[in-house]
């Protein structure tokens, strides 16, 4: 009777189990089909609740790996790929997976590891020793570079420039900086030549990355500006003194009417325009400009990073903000994101687009001018903004930012390294990163933040948002991105904010993706991270 309850009762286990599997893999399905649409959150979601019904299948952690790479979460892609491998260390895929993940997060001799492991399985894929050799060369040029590194200053590639010697060809009818000098009207014949996919000259490319970064290396790393409420000095007072005269005239005299005074507007208040990601979608930049307006004294702007990489005209993008910097050196503000950076560059398209653009030299330069970048500016004492967010320990404050030595690859930690790579998270505390960078910092993190350092509230970006831009932690965290249907597929708003002087107070403003000539995001990215993301 005992051995008869016992087998029952483990029929019925199984029984449960095999029901468990079955509704995995409906899950399973449900993420892939999701996976398909590009609802890449939904696809997550679904491998979570296949993963809680059968936590030891490989193939739910090797499906969500992807998911998260193609939503830049590449700590948990990481994680996942690893534990898909603790579970089969024969299926394939998890090797490549964790491959990519290592390689987003510039990790590239732990990439080289799982490639050979492939090669070594796999000795006649034709695919895995493409991806092998190409991982070594990038290991191989890693280890040159430091080698020639040198503790002493590197002599800049301005040095080596003869600007004044370089001819611009008779045959060039692009446009050309005005006695060495960004105009408005070399803005506008740029941006319409980039428009029309022809490219500006080498020596005003170079004059513009040296102009600016003697520009930038003159700013602190934290940028404090104020926005003032501009009051007429006849605010509120009649139009003129012949209207004041007219009105003593008739006074005394027989009902007469009299004109209305015309009032001034009771005041102005300064207005700054703060723009999230721009991911080298040029023709979105363009667009901005036409729904904004023009950067001006009258118009300023701030672009919170990320200007370059994914979107193919990321050489259109920076040159057209260098220019407005030099052009509006008071009035146009540029922030470092995490793209900004040479690891970045590497692997998501930037220095594939300079080389193919223009030289290697050309790109060495802007890896110099972009560390030079501020990393955070503060506005009316009161709004902090930076790319990524806050910090991995408390205590840190404004005065801090100001003496980070920011002329440099950023540090894997400390606060240099938090403000391109952290994010916000709805949780109290801290947890790891989904990116596998920096960390995740809660509401209860950003209260203390703010309150150490007098301030209201800060702005970020960093991260794709649907509708363009997200406010989290009680109104005191908001992200800004406005690069719209990022890469071609996330079908995102995008969208900037309008700050007044008079309350600080946010005004978003969202706008949609328009057409771009037929090149494709990432074209000119490494090609281990375009087949990797496959």
């Amino acid at each position: 009777m005992a051995n008869d309850t016992a087998t029952s009762a483990s029929g019925s286990s199984r029984e449960k189990m095999a029901e468990g599997d079955k509704n995995a893999e409906k899950l399973k399905e449900k993420a892939n089909n999701c996976f398909k649409e590009k609802d890449y959150d939904n696809a997550i979601k679904y491998y979570t609740e296949a993963l809680e019904l059968n936590p030891a299948n490989a193939i739910y952690f090797s499906n969500r790996s992807l998911a998260y790479l193609r939503t830049e979460c590449y700590g948990y892609a990481l994680a996942d790929a690893t534990k898909c491998l603790e579970i089969d260390k024969n299926y394939i895929k998890g090797y490549y997976r964790r491959a990519t993940s290592n390689m987003a997060l510039g990790k590239f001799k732990a990439a080289l590891k799982d490639y050979e492991t492939v090669v070594r399985v796999r000795p006649n894929d034709k695919d895995a020793k493409m991806k092998y050799q190409e991982c070594n060369k990038i290991v191989k040029q890693k280890a040159f570079e430091r080698a020639i590194a040198s503790d002493e200053m590197k002599k800049s590639v301005v040095d080596s420039l003869d600007i004044e010697n370089m001819m611009i060809e008779d045959e060039y009818t692009g446009p050309k900086l005005e006695e060495g000098k960004v105009t408005m009207r070399f803005m506008k014949e740029m941006m319409e030549c980039f428009k029309d996919q022809k490219k500006l000259h080498r020596k005003c490319a170079y004059q513009i990355l040296i102009q600016v970064k003697e520009l930038l290396s003159k700013l602190p790393s934290l940028v404090e500006i104020t926005l003032k409420e501009v009051r007429h000095p006849l605010v509120g007072t009649v139009s003129s003194i012949s209207h004041v005269i007219q009105i003593l005239t008739v006074s005394t005299s027989a009902y007469v009417p009299v004109p209305k005074p015309v009032l001034f507007p009771p005041q102005q208040t300064e207005k700054i325009t703060i723009c999230g990601d721009t991911h080298g979608q040029f023709y979105d930049l363009l667009n901005i400009f036409e729904l904004n307006g023009l950067p001006s004294e009258t118009n300023p702007y701030l672009f919170n990073g990320d200007f370059v990489d994914r979107g193919s005209f990321s050489l259109e993008v920076i040159l057209t903000l260098f220019g407005f910097k030099l052009l509006l050196p008071d009035s146009f503000y540029l922030l470092r994101g995490n793209h900004e950076t040479d690891n970045m560059n590497q692997m998501y398209g930037f220095e594939g687009e300079v080389k193919a653009k223009y030289t290697t030299q050309m790109f060495t330069l802007f890896s110099e001018v972009f560390q030079w970048l501020p990393l955070a500016q503060c506005i009316n004492g009161k709004v902090l903004v930076m790319h990524g967010g806050l910090f991995s320990e408390d205590g840190v404050m404004l005065d801090d930012l100001r003496k980070i030595d920011r002329n440099r690859q950023p540090p894997d930690s400390g606060p240099m390294c938090d403000l391109l790579w952290s994010d916000p998270q709805p949780q109290n505390g801290r947890s790891v990163s989904k990116r596998g960078v920096s960390c995740q910092f809660g509401p209860d993190v950003t209260e203390r933040f703010l309150d150490q350092n007098k301030l209201d509230y800060i702005v970020r970006s960093h991260e794709v948002k649907a509708e363009g831009y997200e406010v989290t932690h009680s109104g005191k965290c908001i992200t800004v991105f406005s690069a719209p249907n990022y890469c071609d597929q996330m079908a995102n708003k995008g969208a900037y904010i309008h700050l007044r002087g008079s309350d600080l107070k946010p005004e978003f403003h969202q706008f949609t993706a328009v057409p771009h000539p037929n090149v494709k995001p990432m074209a000119y990215a490494n090609s281990l991270m375009q087949m990797g993301m496959m």
